[in-house]
């Protein structure tokens, strides 16, 4: 059975193409305003690298922030099951995830692939891609850079704001003052990891913890995870790609 996991993140939607539970091709592309079109453009990406036609696809499953726009998915999937289930193939000792994303940040805990806790923060930036998109703006470098930036910090920043707006005006008046921009962004990712360690002991995750989203792709934040929650985590090569995988498998014992 041929399947289409289509995860329509804020920033960037993803699809994952599984035969039986075998992963044929992935895609990504980013959203833009227009979830319907970009989730159309991702389906067809990840049908063309895998090399077949959309009448060989059985089911078309979606996720993520949009999942509900895309009309032409059989079913939308819960991205919290979602992101369970990728994790879980990928990881099956896995006992809990974090997942970072644009604009939420959500901590799960998993029991055997299936769901047993959870806690989502969607209705504040800090702790989320956007937060780092807004900061590293202020502080003129490129989102990806951020994180090995902050990896060369020699005395890191205090930062005492979580709001976006306001941790923003921070970083500007930290830069009026001097500080080196190594520093100041090492503050805004150990306040980041703060924040969500926070969630991780809210949940009770301990051990086998792996971390997805976009933002799992930044070492400096991983670090500073690590360093907070002190265990090592688990990142897939493609942490972004998780929830398209695991909406993929929705109907795959």
């Amino acid at each position: 059975m041929i399947s289409v996991g289509i995860d329509a993140g804020s920033a960037t939607t993803k699809a994952v193409l599984v035969d039986s539970k075998k992963i044929i091709a992935c895609a990504i592309c980013p959203t833009g305003f227009d979830f319907i079109a970009a989730a159309q453009k991702a389906y067809e990406d990840v049908i063309e690298k895998a090399g077949i036609k959309k009448k060989d696809v059985d089911h078309v499953y979606s996720t993520g922030y949009g999942r509900n726009s895309i009309k032409f998915a059989d079913k939308a999937i819960s991205e919290i099951m979602a992101h369970a289930r990728g994790v879980y193939y990928m990881y099956p000792d896995v006992k809990g995830i974090i997942d970072i994303g644009g604009q939420d940040s959500k901590v799960i805990s998993v029991n055997n692939g299936k769901v047993s806790d959870f806690l989502m923060n969607d209705k504040c930036a800090a702790g989320t891609g956007k937060f780092l998109e807004y900061t590293a703006r202020a502080l003129e470098v490129p989102i990806d850079e951020l994180g090995s930036l902050a990896l060369a910090a020699t005395r890191p920043a205090s930062i005492t704001s979580m709001c976006t707006v306001f941790a923003e005006s921070e970083v500007i008046s930290l830069r009026t003052r001097g500080l080196a921009k190594e520093d100041i962004a090492a503050g805004l990712i150990e306040s980041i990891a703060r924040r969500v360690a926070v969630m991780v002991r809210q949940v009770g995750l301990k051990q086998n913890v792996a971390f997805v989203g976009g933002v799992a792709k930044n070492e400096g934040i991983r670090k500073a995870l690590e360093k907070e929650l002190k265990l090592s985590l688990f990142v897939p090569r493609k942490p972004q790609m998780t929830g398209a995988l695991g909406a993929a498998l929705h109907d795959i014992s």
